[in-house]
């Protein structure tokens, strides 16, 4: 049976018309920088586009020379809504965004399933607007491509660098993450804290990383651990938060873009 997973924060976290939706984002773009190393990876904010689109721009930029050669994409993001263990898969066969419907890589998903910490839980994907708000930009900046969704709930690294391992292909394959930093601290504190992950981050030292320091914490923590063994160099592109882009600054969210390769 053909099932698609409608989008559920269209209107508020990302404009719902497919046109403001496609004009946001390319203004997004057209202000980073696309100079660098492509990547293999990249961990990008999930907030609303308002607060942290150019900084997700920033990562998402550095796959434009890859437009052609991307054409399987695996995204993980940690849960909101739902509480649970390990990873949550979709019996979805499609996402949709205001911009299309993107298919899902089911022959790989169910590989996935083989793994003890997999399993399908729609209901972890049914609100979750971590691994929405990646998809319009994936959308823009590669052509046709298939997609492996995965909530992450309770698990460890390993948990999830296995299942990194499992899904890691080649040239074709693109790893995205999907976290923001610090959560509602003053603006002078989240930087002190944003820039300490940053710097975690940039070490591929995950253990460094508390919760407190980014509500994504398992997803990048597993795929740090995974960079780790494949020689991979971690690249921050943009750090920034919500008092600088469309905030007060009394209570911030930090927002951090990077690329590995």
């Amino acid at each position: 049976m053909h099932t698609i997973r409608p989008p559920a924060v269209a209107g508020m976290f990302y404009p719902a018309d497919a046109g403001e939706l496609q004009a946001a984002v390319n203004d997004f773009l057209s202000h980073a920088d696309a100079e660098g190393a492509p990547p293999k990876a990249l961990i990008a904010p999930h907030a609303g586009y308002v607060y942290s689109g150019p900084i997700a721009a920033s990562a998402y930029a550095r796959l434009r020379p890859l437009r052609h050669q991307i054409t399987r994409v695996v995204l993980l993001g940690p849960a909101h809504r739902v509480a649970f263990r390990g990873l949550a898969a979709s019996s979805a066969t499609a996402f949709r965004t205001p911009l299309g419907n993107i298919p899902l890589d089911t022959a790989l998903l169910t590989k996935l399933r083989e793994l003890p910490q997999v399993r399908v839980l729609d209901d972890a994907h049914a609100l979750e607007h971590s691994l929405e708000v990646q998809l319009p930009f994936l959308q823009t900046v590669l052509d046709a491509f298939t997609l492996v969704p995965l909530v992450v709930g309770e698990a460890s690294y390993a948990d999830v660098a296995e299942v990194l391992e499992t899904v890691w292909g080649g040239p074709e394959t693109l790893i995205v993450i999907s976290s923001d930093l610090s959560h509602y601290h003053d603006y002078a504190t989240a930087r002190r804290m944003d820039t300490a992950t940053s710097r975690a981050i940039e070490a591929l030292q995950p253990e460094r990383i508390d919760y407190e320091h980014a509500c994504g914490r398992t997803p990048v923590g597993g795929l740090l651990t995974a960079a780790r063994a494949h020689g991979l160099h971690a690249e921050m592109v943009d750090l920034r938060n919500s008092g600088d882009t469309a905030g007060p600054r009394d209570q911030v969210v930090g927002y951090g873009a990077y690329v590995l390769h």
